[in-house]
């Protein structure tokens, strides 16, 4: 039997200088460790996987092995004596035969703690479990009759970790498959693969239909080659929140030191594994990403591994390697069969594999109850077959099979053993397919449950033997490999699969789905931390938000999941989640006007949040529908002196500044935020709401100043009354640095934007929103103060995430894409600038309509472009016409308008008209000094043009005159090296930039 640690003394020791290692691919890890101590010491060694085919006799199988070159060292464990599966007598009988007379020429070591065959003795293996890896070197050497003077010490990084020892930092991953059959070829496949790949590439794809065992084929990769790296996360990637959520969770396990804010822990993380700091050797693990459009920007790059389950083969559009995974070979599945059910002999086996068309997930269930079941294999495929004319569901679309029928079985075996099981599933049916939080269901009090889960929800034996019913089955498995014992195993999540979800949410009786409907919804709404604003608990509402459909939330009448509903579009809105919001939106629009009436007063709460989130795509006429129809209605019911009017009359105020009605906005915000201090104060924080919304309106009117005093003041305020790293106080910052940028005071807004930049990619995560915003603004605070390599990198960054994140069509990334070009323009390729510029100049008239001020800026800034070019007549013409329209949508004294003119001046020089030139440019240089001051950037660049026009008429004399002026406003405003200073020092034109505003 195993357990001795040295040879005995009647069998030989011979010393080969080669071994062959004979071992299970289930052992891998096992077999890397062992082999590494071996050559250490100069043997070689050659591995040779053991895998005799179950037509195989083992006796010819043992003779193979005697063929090998030098001695044989067996590495015995349950996997590899049971493999195919074995009867112990057959391995009697052959280790008699084939290795008895021949003891020397094997030697054997046990890492497992189950029996072995009873002839397995005459191997002497030494037992390696339970000891440490310096004993366990110790009885190796010593089995093998090898020296055993220590070694110099090998840096530990580099080679295998003994395999009784995990990872440094080890999380999520599913416990062992001890039953995991097959895939011999596809895992070295998938080694290979990462092993290949350069730095920043090591990514596989594991795809196939629903139900093949991707997620057991990467728990088993996980498993045999886990030993080679120090970290190994497993992160659920079917929705992106909750990615983002289990993501983040890394960092304290990788003893990053951050605060608790969300963003800050996410952005950890990614910087740490993409340089590979603290740990170069990383395996992450995303189980279920279907959808590779919302999480492919996420995905690490680095040093490390990613390996990703799918439905999806669309990841290799996203420079992931993809390895197909099909149904079982046919002696996999009857190798499976036998070893799920011992029961079975192969000729059985077989036709059930037939009958399940050898899909990994039936074979794991139906083989599990049938052996514990006297029904034969003939009689279930009999009860299969008398279902397939009328009762076949398909669960998934690719994959059509009698799944009611094999179901409906399967839980009557479940309901005659554990009914309270049925009853936990049925429940669990009720969340989203994937991850099952069932640990918010012992959250409701007692006398809230209905009768027949009462019991269930407050009997913890009952409970956990649910659940352990459920797992035996392979029905659901456990989350986390760490939960063990006790009330724990009932685990803060299970996983139920999708096609698992979808045919038993089918089987529920009526009734019986409004009551679980129910249940779940009430423990949704206690989870619910009733704070959406605060970045800190978004990683709770990442986790519920995903529910809400299953649960039927929509479909309630408490006033409590209404809460839930709105919490959770407001946190949708909050994180950039806009368009999962707008579909839960649009949806609960519709349920509650039929449940509630169309002026209920939660439709008109619904209505706001709904609203903000369309805002935040530009669908601004879409919005103004809504938001008039709520200010009408309130008004007439509540009247104007009312605080939901009042919130609904913001909104549509809004909706005015979309859509390019700066004066109606600013009328409107005015009369807002005189209400909301009259009912609320002057510090209340709807009052500084309202506050933060009126600058707005008076920054697109072009008040810089007076939108700064706001703006400061509102800051300040919200310094006071919130966090420093409340999302609204970081967004009073980007609003303080854009108004220091606009009025000239560059290094003002630098210092406040570049800090206000960072705490944003902390609090609320790179890739936020309101984070690209404090990006995008801190590029163009160091681009107007000459910073232009640093604007360059920032520029081109946050309009990549902007694409990635929110799409090419956000307003966001159009703004984004707008500053690229105009940068590119003057300093990178003339030919990306033109494109992004036809994109953007199409986009906005698309989203806002011709007569939009946007879609006349960006003309504006195309017109330039096209002069570079060398087509000035096309330029000439397109700049005049944004001049008209920019003027009659904004008025001939805003800012815009003014710097247009001063685009247009330039433009009327090239085709040879001087004189209309220069009396637009004095029209200009009047019209700015008294909108703006005379040592505004602005009416600055439009005195310095001024003069060129003037030297262009030969009337040196004033064009020197006024340009003196202006370059010593210029020197005290900007500084004497300033680039805007030595560059009209240099008599370079000074051109004018559209810059799209936030609304």
């Amino acid at each position: 039997m195993p357990g001795t640690p040295v040879p005995r003394a009647e069998v030989p020791v011979r010393f080969d200088a080669s071994v062959t290692l004979s071992f299970a691919g289930f052992n891998r890890a096992w077999a890397a460790w062992i082999a590494d101590r071996l050559e250490r010491r100069g043997v070689t060694v050659h591995h040779q996987r053991w895998a005799p085919p179950i037509e195989q006799p083992l006796e010819e199988a043992l003779w193979d092995l005697t063929l090998s070159p030098g001695r044989v060292l067996v590495l015995l464990s349950d996997w590899y004596v049971q493999l195919g599966p074995r009867s112990h007598e057959e391995w009697d009988r052959a280790v008699r035969e084939v290795v008895a007379p021949d003891p020397g020429r094997f030697a054997a070591v046990s890492i497992t703690t189950l029996a072995l065959p009873g002839a397995a003795s005459v191997l002497d293996a030494v037992d390696l479990t339970g000891i440490g890896a310096d004993e366990a070197e110790r009885r190796l050497v010593a089995r093998l009759g090898l020296p055993a003077d220590p070694l110099p010490d090998r840096a530990a990084r580099t080679a295998p970790r003994f395999p009784a020892d995990v990872p440094e930092v080890w999380g999520g991953v599913p416990r062992r498959n001890i039953r995991f059959t097959g895939r011999e070829e596809l895992l070295p496949v998938v080694y290979e693969t990462l092993q290949d790949a350069g730095a920043g590439a090591g990514v596989v794809t594991l795809h196939g239909m629903s139900g093949i065992g991707k997620t057991q084929l990467a728990a088993e990769y996980v498993y045999r080659f886990g030993s080679e790296y120090d970290v190994v996360w497993w992160v659920p990637a079917d929705r992106r929140a909750l990615y983002r959520q289990k993501l983040a969770e890394l960092a304290p396990e990788l003893g990053l030191s951050t605060g608790a804010e969300y963003g800050e822990r996410l952005r950890a993380v990614r910087d740490a594994l993409r340089r590979g700091d603290p740990h170069s050797r990383w395996l992450l693990i995303l189980d279920g990403a279907d959808e590779p459009d919302q999480i492919w920007d996420l995905v690490p790059t680095g040093p490390g591994h990613v390996l990703i389950t799918s439905r999806n083969p669309e990841w290799s559009e996203h420079n992931s390697n993809l390895v197909e995974v099909p149904v079982y070979e046919r002696d996999e599945s009857v190798a499976f069969i036998r070893r799920r059910a011992p029961r079975l002999g192969p000729a059985e086996a077989d036709r059930l594999a037939e009958a399940l068309e050898d899909l990994p997930l039936l074979l794991d269930q139906t083989a599990g109850w049938l052996n514990d079941s006297d029904m034969s294999v003939e009689e279930y495929i009999e009860l299969l077959g008398g279902g397939i004319d009328q009762d076949v569901v398909r669960v998934s679309g690719d994959f059509p099979l009698a799944f009611q029928t094999a179901w409906s079985i399967l839980l009557n075996k479940l309901r005659d053993t554990v009914p309270e099981s049925v009853d936990l599933l049925r429940l669990c049916s009720f969340f989203a397919p994937g991850s099952v939080p069932v640990r918010l269901l012992k959250a409701i009090p007692q006398d809230e449950l209905p009768a027949r889960l009462s019991g269930l929800m407050n009997d913890p034996l009952l409970w956990n033997k649910a659940i352990g019913q459920l797992r035996q089955y392979s029905v659901v498995r456990l989350e986390s490999h760490d939960v063990i014992t006790g009330d724990a195993t009932s685990g803060e999540s299970i996983y139920l699969h999708r096609m698992v979800h979808q045919i038993v949410r089918k089987g529920v009786p009526d009734g019986e789905q409004r009551e679980s409907a129910d249940v779940v919804r009430r423990a949704l709404a206690a989870a619910d931390p009733g704070r959406p604003s605060d970045t800190r608990l978004w990683p709770a509402y990442a986790e519920i938000t995903p529910h809400l459909k299953w649960a039927d939330t929509l479909g309630s009448t408490d006033p409590a999941v209404h809460s839930l509903v709105l919490n959770c579009l407001r946190y949708m809105y909050l994180s950039g989640e806009y368009r999962a919001g707008i579909k839960l939106g649009a949806r609960a629009m519709d349920a509650w006007r039929e449940l509630l009436g169309e002026n209920h007063p939660r439709v008109w709460d619904l209505s706001y949040h709904y609203a903000n989130l369309l805002r935040a795509v530009g669908d601004y006429a879409g919005t103004e529908a809504i938001e008039r129809a709520a200010v009408d209605h309130l008004r007439a019911e509540r009247g104007e002196q009312d605080l939901e009017y009042l919130r609904a009359a913001g909104g549509l105020a809004a909706d005015l500044r979309g859509l390019g009605r700066y004066e109606e906005a600013h009328e409107m915000s005015e009369w807002i935020l005189g209400a909301y201090r009259e009912l609320l104060g002057e510090q209340d924080s709807r009052t500084l709401n309202a506050q933060n919304n009126l600058a707005i309106s008076l920054r697109l009117l072009g008040g810089y100043e007076e939108a700064l005093e706001l703006n400061r003041r509102t800051l300040e305020a919200r310094r006071q009354l919130l966090r420093h790293r409340h999302s609204w106080t970081l967004y009073s910052e980007i609003n303080h640095a854009t108004d220091l940028r606009l009025l000239g005071r560059y290094s003002e807004a630098v210092s406040l934007q570049t800090q206000s930049a960072r705490v944003h990619t902390i609090v609320m995560g790179q890739d936020n929103p309101q984070t690209l915003r404090a990006q995008h603004n801190l590029a163009l605070c160091l681009y107007r103060t000459g910073e232009r390599g640093q604007a360059a990198e920032l520029f081109t960054r946050v309009l990549e995430r902007g694409e990635r994140v929110l799409g090419e069509t956000d307003p966001l990334t159009m703004m984004f894409a707008a500053s690229q070009s105009f940068f590119a323009r003057e300093h990178a390729d003339i030919d990306q600038a033109r494109a992004l510029s036809e994109k953007v100049v199409s986009g906005y008239a698309d989203m806002l309509g011709e007569e939009h001020p946007y879609v006349s800026g960006t003309r504006a800034n195309h017109a330039l472009i096209l002069r570079n070019m060398g087509e000035r007549d096309q330029a000439h013409h397109l700049l005049e016409e944004a001049l008209t329209e920019m003027g009659r949508a904004v008025g001939e004294n805003h800012p815009w308008t003014l710097g247009c003119a001063i685009n247009a001046s330039a433009l009327r020089n090239l085709v040879g008209d001087p004189e209309s030139a220069a009396t637009l440019m004095n029209a200009v240089v009047t019209r700015a000094i008294e909108v703006l001051g005379r040592a505004h950037p602005l009416t600055l660049s439009a005195r310095i043009a001024h003069a060129a026009d003037l030297r262009s008429l030969r009337d040196r004399r004033y064009a020197d005159k006024v340009e003196s002026e202006a370059l010593d406003d210029l020197a005290k405003t900007l500084g004497a090296q300033h680039v805007h200073t030595v560059s009209a020092r240099s008599r370079v034109r000074p051109y004018w930039d559209f810059e799209p505003q936030i609304i």
